[in-house]
């Protein structure tokens, strides 16, 4: 399911949604610079490595540019391609607005932050001693996703469905995409291997989890959480 839009509207400017947009678009293009193999030695540089930060496991030194604990954060502004670029930002365009709305620009900023520090471990906890870097917003993205389901479970959300060989746009409430989205989450966390590479689904997971209990903590006052549905 692609989400398109909702139809929630902000009462303020997301400017941190939109920072955090820039920046990684901005990443992507300065990876684009590069060669493949340098662009190889930035992924392991500044992504983010289980081994590196929780095991004895030393980076070799031409590969080692910021501190093992700095990769939590520089790893959610890079990404791996464009196609993996482009369904992070769209997620975080559609949904990042009005969890920001809910929150303020700075307490939403830090809850940005803490949700991909908390998706990271989720990921490097099962396995600490995995050598494959990880890299992209989606983890902090899964977040923005937890908090959006407590804060507008009854939104429509207009998605895009493939229905065999034909796209299909429906509405959603949101409940239900979220919901489904977080099931394909863990049903794919238990037939995929984290040594082969690929999707992070636990940081997925973990990220998710960290959104829906962290915006009790971080909503402005007088922000429901799961609220009634409008007739």
């Amino acid at each position: 399911m692609i989400p398109l839009r909702d139809e929630v509207r902000g009462q303020t400017t997301p400017y941190v949604t939109y920072a955090v947009i820039a920046a990684c678009v901005l990443a992507f293009l300065w990876e684009a610079t590069f060669s493949a193999q340098v662009q190889q030695r930035l992924i392991y540089g500044l992504g983010f490595i289980p081994a590196v930060l929780m095991t004895e496991k030393q980076l070799a030194p031409e590969l080692q540019i910021v501190p093992p604990a700095i990769t939590i954060i520089t790893s959610m502004f890079l990404h791996g391609g464009f196609l993996h670029l482009a369904g992070n930002m769209l997620f975080l365009w559609v949904f990042g607005d009005n969890v920001e709305d809910a929150m303020g620009h700075w307490r939403y900023a830090v809850f940005y932050v803490l949700c991909g520090v908390g998706a990271a471990f989720s990921q490097a906890l099962p396995n600490p001693g995995s050598e494959v870097p990880m890299i992209g917003a989606s983890g902090a993205l899964s977040g923005v996703l937890g908090a959006y389901l407590l804060l507008h479970p009854h939104a429509r959300v207009l998605v895009l469905v493939p229905i065999g060989f034909v796209l299909q746009l429906v509405y959603l409430p949101a409940a239900i995409m979220l919901g489904l989205w977080f099931l394909i989450q863990i049903l794919s966390s238990l037939f995929s291997s984290s040594e082969q590479g690929g999707v992070a689904w636990f940081a997925h997971i973990g990220g998710f989890v960290a959104g829906m209990m962290l915006v009790p903590l971080f909503r402005r006052r007088g922000v429901r959480l799961w609220p009634e549905r409008r007739s």
